[in-house]
């Protein structure tokens, strides 16, 4: 009604408007008739999209953006190489496939059994952590943790084994840093608690450049009773304290050890604490705070393989 206010609320129309009404048939302000046929998409305006050639995807945006995502075009080639699994892909309408390298990706994402949906810029933006989605972000699926009774199988025959138990770290960033490091030196595994700390994201996947897609992760409800299944396996339980009397590389990380890394703020909680058979620290000469959780795991995991492999090339 607003629309046509401006002609039908006015009670002394000039005598112009009359003679147009009358002429025309309609009001100066009334609607034009409606064409009967539909309108085009955008798609088909534009000539068609290369997106259309795929009964894969789909458009039919949720309404609300996912949280744990990865954004713009190298993270999804990244993600796609270390094997990461994928829910739902996001592709702007207005990215275009001229691009090959971009037509590549969606062809991967496809290959890959990736739902690919078609959204606007706007979708995109509301998404986007960084601001740098290059048209294109995409959902991760639920990663599939492992079970600790598969880690320790799969150390059972060997003379030396490392797992690293993380009490409650909870930043993304040092989580990633830390499973980095522990497949670089050969781990079985990294357990973490299932409440109160860091898991499988984005971001930690990130961090580790893929390291949490081939290493086993196990989320556990009980910390100390998995150290006590460990010592049943042969492990010794080593905490990592700035407390410790007793520096790493006096200490005997050979054979097979489980290595406690604290939180962030707090370190090793009490009841951890009271299962480790060995506590240890790394060596300072500077006044500052000790080096945080991830720098630390990294040293310490180093060390192991040192003592454990001896002079590797």
């Amino acid at each position: 009604m607003a629309r046509n206010s401006r002609g039908q609320g006015s009670k002394k129309p000039n005598d112009k408007s009359k003679r147009n009404a009358q002429t025309s048939g309609r009001g100066r302000n009334s609607r034009p008739e409606r064409d009967s046929r539909s309108p085009r998409s955008k798609s088909q305006r534009e000539g068609g999209r290369k997106y259309e050639s795929s009964d894969r995807i789909t458009r039919k945006p949720k309404t609300t953006a996912p949280k744990n995502i990865i954004e713009g075009r190298h993270a999804i080639e990244e993600a796609l190489n270390w094997g990461m699994k994928l829910k739902v892909a996001y592709v702007a309408n207005d990215a275009g496939l001229r691009d090959g390298k971009f037509a590549r990706i969606v062809q991967r994402l496809q290959d890959n059994n990736v739902d690919v949906r078609v959204v606007d810029n706007a979708f995109l933006d509301s998404m986007s952590v960084r601001g740098s989605h290059q048209g294109i972000a995409a959902e991760i699926a639920p990663y599939e943790y492992a079970d600790i009774e598969d880690i320790l199988a799969q150390a059972r025959d060997k003379d030396n084994a490392l797992i690293v138990l993380l009490d409650h770290v909870t930043d993304d960033g040092n989580f990633g840093a830390i499973v980095r490091s522990a497949e670089i030196v050969g781990a079985d595994g990294v357990v973490i608690p299932n409440a109160r700390s860091a898991k499988v994201s984005a971001g930690s996947a990130s961090t580790s450049v893929g390291a949490v897609f081939k290493m086993n992760i196990a989320q556990v409800a009980n910390l100390a009773a998995v150290l006590d299944k460990c010592k049943e396996e042969g492990f010794w339980v080593f905490g990592a304290s700035e407390h410790a009397e007793q520096v790493v590389w006096n200490a005997n990380m050979r054979g097979k050890v489980v290595l406690v890394m604290g939180s962030e703020g707090d370190g090793i909680s009490h009841r951890i604490l009271e299962k480790c058979d060995v506590l240890t620290k790394l060596p300072q000469r500077g006044q500052i705070e000790s080096l945080n959780v991830a720098q630390a795991a990294t040293v310490m995991c180093f060390e192991w393989m040192r003592q454990s492999f001896g002079g590797l090339s």
